[in-house]
C-alpha cells in the first residue's frame, strides 16, 4: 500500500521535506514512525530521519539561512550561525564544537568564545 494523497499528509511534506523525515504507508509503519491519524484512522506514518548526519543537515540548513557556506561568511554571519545551530540544537551531539569549528575555518575556541557570549 501507498501514502494516500490526502490533505493532512500534502499539508504536513514541507515540514517532513525540511527535516529531512519521510512519509511510510500504514501498513509499513514501525514502532518508531509516528502514526498520522485523521477521522480514527492511520492514513500513514512519519519516519524521522536517523541521527547520523544530523550536524550535516543542520549546517546545511544555516547555510541556506544566511545565503553562504558557513568558512565564506563574516565574523558577525558566523556569530548568527552559531546562535543558530545552538538554537536548532546542533551543540548536543558529540564533537559538534570541533566539526562546526572545521566547516567554519575557525578554531574550537572561538566556537566556544561565539557560544559564552550567547549564553551571558
Amino acid at each position: 500500500m501507498t501514502v494516500p494523497d490526502h490533505p493532512l499528509v500534502n499539508a504536513v511534506q514541507p515540514l517532513l521535506d525540511a527535516i529531512g523525515a519521510s512519509l511510510v504507508a500504514p501498513t509499513s509503519i514501525t514502532s518508531s514512525d509516528i502514526p498520522i491519524e485523521w477521522d480514527g484512522n492511520v492514513i500513514a506514518g512519519i519516519r524521522l530521519p536517523p541521527l547520523h548526519g544530523a550536524l550535516d543537515r543542520i549546517i546545511e540548513a544555516v547555510e541556506k539561512e544566511l545565503g553562504g557556506k558557513l568558512k565564506d561568511l563574516s565574523r558577525n554571519d558566523k556569530q548568527r550561525a552559531i546562535r543558530l545551530l545552538d538554537d536548532q540544537g546542533a551543540f548536543i551531539l558529540r564533537r559538534a564544537v570541533e566539526d562546526v569549528a572545521d566547516v567554519m575555518g575557525v578554531s574550537r575556541i572561538t566556537v566556544y568564545n561565539y557560544l559564552n557570549a550567547m549564553h551571558r
